[in-house]
């Protein structure tokens, strides 16, 4: 018997799942099934049971359906179905949700997402054996623990499930990885691995942790003391018996192509926690310093919500569709538009529309609120770009254009910026809650951090690899001071009128005048950082008969869906919509019916009596018309062949009764070449190449009778002539005098 085979009916203590938690494995969920679904799966996919092995049917189908190619690859799936991969691998493989999103139904069918109700709802289930073949995507966090296991080597995914499951694995590796994966997804498990860890261990996890969190391959052999080097086509490699090796094994340090090592977020956070409590009483000196003094600005630009100008900028963009195309980066003239007619920097713009294109806020599925973003409200949506954002898999302001999709498939390794927003984070935490700090007293407390050093390295070597030139520490500390975290509503930013009012003359006077700037962080700014961000929810209300303010209570998917019916008004903290008579009348032309207008307002806000009436006026009916089929229309100015054509036996099945006046509609199927037969033998010619153009017919007029010559006085005939016989004119000849 083989290892998987013996693991399937039997599972050691270290691969069973706790009490708490539901069916996540793939065997356990198909075991679960009952027999007719189980045999409906297995004959939708084709999957062939052989009932003399020694493992049980549901393993042999799990062994079937873990080797499918949509997993590892699901742009072979529809949009919907890949959206709604990425809401359950970011939810940790469950997603409770009211309704059934869009999407499900493929799903379903291939086996991958699997679907129990609830008393609240639906619970939509992804085993982990699923969650750690997905690839990574734009709003996932590149460096998380299932980003690295997903791209890892086979050695490695091998090896870490050896690990976790007591005993060798064999393939399929990803049935074998679902034990690792309920131990490193779980903080309490993982920080109880980490702190199992011998001292030789854990001092080699906290030195690549104090170098950035990655190292290079002679880094770790140097950090972990090994004497021995190995080498192979790709330069040194690593033993298996090492320390480095042992914490590849507990997926603690995970290899990348082609030689580094990196420690995923969850580790970085349970091993740097210690190292930032102590890093607290070596910083509190300047931090003293630089609270000790007043920066009270004359000045200030508030930062506001980036809800209101990302529900503005997903309805616009959902007008321009023709212009995005997916995978590819937002078009330049289309940020410009956008920021001309929201009245923002083109750069604020274009961080929204990135972020938001991470979240799926531009994808067509966002107006369904089974399933988010669509059933996220709109107090919600600060924080989904804030986390986007920091996760840096759509922005990345270390790079010459920050957005990751203008940069090519090949070119979007993710930057170490990761740690350097994590310091500028605390950092705030620190120095901006209380009050007004200057921004260069800010950058020089950043850039004093132990860590600085390791990120550093990290920064140069990215930029070496990918062929761009490494932008100093103090310029990224800046961008994302000034430029990002305003926009998002976590800073708020003071001027000295003095600055405001004098010409810059230099770069140094730019450079000094940025020094002086002051900062704060602002409430919102402090929740967001720790994952608090709550608002109490604001129901919708109209300010006039016309003018719908969002409140944050609202759902994302029905604004999205009331944003073409209406006109986008002052963008703020939040949207206002106006749903004037023009809007509506345009509307109604477009195709939308007044019961349709009402549902989508309702569902946002209860009608006010003008609007209802308006909405009433639109849906009176006035008259009704009837859709009669047809081919072409014949043309007969004539009313009597009109008539002809109309009641005669052999064309009468040819025409619809009735026609409007001016001539006849052709009935469907019936052949072109028939028609003009048909008419031709009642004396009515038809004109006109084809039947996709108008036909004109007119009657035909009486051909002239052959002139017959009298037989001549001789009694013989005239032999024929192939000249044609001239009639007699009926005009006398001129006498002759």
């Amino acid at each position: 018997m083989t290892d998987l085979e013996g693991a399937e009916m039997q599972r050691g203590e270290r691969g069973r799942p706790s009490e708490g938690e539901a069916f996540r494995r793939l065997d356990d969920i198909l075991r679960a099934l009952p027999k007719s679904e189980l045999d409906g799966l297995i004959r939708r996919i084709g999957i062939k049971v052989d009932p003399q092995k020694r493992i049980d049917v549901p393993s042999q189908v799990a062994r079937a359906l873990v080797g499918q190619t949509d997993v590892r690859d699901p742009s072979r799936l529809p949009v919907a179905c890949q959206l709604l991969l990425r809401k359950l691998a970011e939810a940790g493989g469950v997603l409770h949700v009211p309704t059934l999103p869009p999407g499900f139904e493929p799903l379903m069918a291939r086996g991958i997402l699997f679907i129990r109700r609830t008393a609240t709802g639906y619970e939509l289930v992804v085993p982990a054996a699923y969650l750690v073949q997905l690839p990574t995507w734009p709003s996932e966090d590149p460096r998380s623990m299932r980003a690295l296991l997903a791209q890892a080597p086979f050695e490695t995914v091998s090896a870490v499930a050896s690990h976790y499951l007591g005993r060798p694995a064999t393939p399929p590796i990803a049935l074998a990885l679902e034990a690792a994966w309920e131990v490193v997804s779980d903080p309490a498990q993982l920080a109880q691995e980490i702190s199992a860890l011998p001292l030789l261990e854990r001092r080699l996890l906290e030195a690549i942790d104090n170098e950035g969190g990655e190292v290079e391959t002679t880094e770790l052999l140097d950090l972990e003391r090994e004497p021995m080097r190995l080498r192979n086509a790709k330069g040194v490699t690593t033993t298996r018996r090492g320390a480095g090796f042992a914490l590849e094994r507990r997926a603690l340090l995970i290899p990348i192509h082609p030689n580094r090592h990196v420690i995923p977020t969850e580790v970085a956070t349970i091993v740097g926690a210690e190292r930032r409590q102590q890093q607290e009483s070596r910083r509190a000196d300047i931090r003293s310093q630089v609270l000790g003094e007043d920066h009270l600005p004359r000045r200030a630009s508030f930062a506001r919500d980036p809800a209101g100008i990302a529900l503005a900028i997903a309805i616009a963009a959902r007008e321009a569709q023709a212009e995005i195309r997916p995978n590819v980066g937002t078009p330049r003239s289309l940020i410009v538009r956008l920021a001309q007619r929201f009245g923002r920097a083109p750069d604020a713009v274009w961080l929204i529309a990135a972020l938001s294109r991470g979240v799926g806020l531009w994808e067509p599925t966002a107006i369904s609120t089974a399933s988010p973003p669509g059933s996220m409200p709109v107090g919600h949506v600060a924080s989904s770009l804030f986390a986007a954002w920091r996760a840096g898999g759509s922005w990345d302001e270390a790079r010459p254009e920050p957005e990751m999709l203008r940069a090519s498939p090949d070119q979007r390794e993710p930057s170490p910026m990761r740690g350097l927003r994590e310091l500028v984070l605390d950092g705030l935490l620190e120095l901006g809650e209380e009050g007004w700090i200057l921004y260069g007293s800010f950058e020089r407390y950043v850039l004093s951090d132990p860590r600085i050093a390791g990120l550093e390295r990290l920064l140069r070597r990215w930029a070496e690899r990918l062929g761009l030139e490494p932008p100093p520490l103090g310029q990224v500390v800046r961008r994302i001071v000034l430029e990002t975290l305003p926009v998002l509503g976590v800073v708020d930013l003071g001027h000295d009128s003095r600055m405001s009012m004098v010409a810059v003359s230099d770069e140094s006077d730019a450079g000094a005048e940025v020094q002086r700037t002051a900062l704060r962080l602002t409430q919102r700014g402090r929740a967001l950082i720790h994952d608090k961000y709550v608002t109490t929810p604001r129901p919708s209300e109209f300010l006039d008969s016309h003018v719908l303010r969002v409140g944050t209570g609202a759902l994302v998917g029905h604004v999205v869906a009331l944003g073409p019916l209406a006109e986008t008004g002052r963008v703020e903290d939040t949207i206002d919509l106006v749903l004037s008579p023009t809007a509506i009348a345009r509307a109604i032309e477009s195709g939308a019916g007044g019961e349709e207008i009402r549902e989508r307002i309702e569902a946002v806000a209860s009608l006010p009596g003008s609007l209802s009436q308006i909405l009433e006026r639109a849906s009176v009916v006035v008259g009704k018309a009837s859709l009669v089929p047809a081919v072409a229309f014949l043309w007969v100015d004539d009313p009597d062949v009109r008539e002809l054509l109309r009641t005669r036996k052999t064309t009468a099945d040819l025409f619809v009764d009735p026609s409007p006046p001016g001539g006849l509609l052709v009935a469907t199927g019936v052949d072109f070449e028939r028609l003009v037969r048909r008419c031709r033998g009642v004396g009515v010619e038809v004109e006109g190449a084809s039947p996709d153009v108008s036909l004109r017919a007119r009657a035909m007029t009486p051909r002239p009778s052959p002139v017959v010559e009298p037989p001549s006085r001789s009694g013989t005939r005239t032999a024929p002539t192939s000249r044609t016989p001239v009639p007699r004119s009926r005009t006398p000849f001129p006498r002759t005098k």
